[in-house]
């Protein structure tokens, strides 16, 4: 009979992570060569960015990939796309994709049911970084770039990949606008950052479990970003250019840390949140499915009666802790993953009452 060990198998196995990563770093680097028709259009000044979106890149692959092994983030990983892909499923749950993308990742919404001013700064951190992002890293791999239109002084081609989107001409409020828009992704980025700080440096509970590498440290790298990159905009319209290429450098040296810390941080989450689409998925469909089979057994919790996600949640959970080699068989009264969280922690009570007696109170 095989051993645990033998049978443990994480889905996909150990993924070749870093050949993935560095298949990552080669592949942006060829879109480099080719967005910026063979560096033509790459802007040497920014190559300290372009080298940091490089890192990355190799980074949040290596990241993802390690992530994605695990044999729990497998499961619910392999069920999800195996869900979107069935197309009986997909047509019944086609609302329920882009309805989860709006509630969990494009309005959060269920922060806001927590609280307003939770939900307003992390709408303000998570839209300020994206939409900082969007614009960036076009600008620094050389995909996205702006040119005086023919002769005239007046107007501007706008170009991504070597292709000429529009012409527009300057001093409308459109051209203010594209110029100016990191600027106003910089500030809806510093609303955000001050919120969070008031809010860790107030909230008794934040304070007593904060980390200051974890938690504060990338606040503060983001609020640096976020007023060297404004002040970048004062210089050059209102000090007329002094301390620009102080405050140039200061800003790149801030985005390029925060870039290599991306993928090891707090805010790989970012990358993370998407996959929660799947699970919402994985959650309702198998909910469904049990309610349709007029399924009952390890759906509900076994002391209690509880309903519990669903069977297929259970079973898997049950799957993936044989996978790791871990065994919670409580014998006669089924296994401790059939339970729920209160019956849990009212089992664990027993457990130690029955083994310290009086002791235990």
């Amino acid at each position: 009979m095989a051993s645990r060990s033998e049978r443990h198998q994480p889905g996909i196995g150990e993924l070749p992570a870093s050949a993935l990563a560095l298949g990552a770093g080669v592949v942006t680097l060829v879109l480099i060569y080719i967005g910026s028709r063979g560096l033509r259009d790459f802007d040497a000044a920014l190559i300290g960015y372009a080298v940091g979106v490089v890192f990355a890149v190799i980074g949040l692959t290596y990241r993802y990939t390690m992530w994605i092994s695990r044999p729990p983030t497998w499961r619910y990983f392999r069920a999800g796309w195996s869900n979107f892909f069935s197309w009986r499923r997909f047509r019944r749950y086609a609302v329920l994709v882009p309805k989860a993308w709006w509630t969990d990742i494009f309005a959060q919404t269920f922060i806001r049911e927590r609280s307003t001013l939770r939900w307003v700064m992390h709408m303000c951190i998570f839209w300020g970084v994206v939409l900082s992002l969007m614009i960036t890293i076009p600008l620094s791999l050389g995909w996205f770039h702006l040119t005086m239109a023919g002769d005239s002084p007046s107007d501007y081609t706008m170009w991504f990949f070597g292709i000429t989107l529009f012409n527009f001409p300057l001093n409308t409020a459109f051209s203010f606008i594209v110029f100016h828009a990191l600027d106003f992704t910089a500030a809806i980025l510093l609303v955000g950052v001050l919120i969070a700080f008031w809010r860790r440096f107030t909230d008794a509970g934040l304070l007593t479990t904060q980390r200051f590498g974890f938690d504060l440290m990338p606040l503060v790298m983001l609020f640096g970003i976020a007023v060297t990159g404004i002040a970048l905009t004062f210089s050059s319209a209102l000090w007329d250019g002094h301390f620009y290429w102080f405050i140039s450098l200061t800003h790149e040296a801030i985005v390029v840390i925060w870039l290599l810390y991306l993928p090891f941080g707090k805010f790989f989450h970012i990358v993370e949140r998407p996959a929660t689409i799947g699970v919402t998925l994985y959650q309702q469909v198998a909910s469904d499915e049990d309610r349709a089979s007029g399924f009952t057994g390890a759906a509900r919790c076994r002391r209690c009666g509880t309903t519990m996600p669903s069977s297929q949640f259970v079973g898997d959970l049950l799957a993936t802790l044989d996978d790791l080699g871990q065994d919670y068989d409580l014998g006669d009264r089924g296994q401790l993953q059939e339970y729920c969280p209160t019956c849990k922690r009212i089992l664990r009570g027993q457990a130690y009452y029955g083994i310290l007696g009086n002791r235990f109170l």
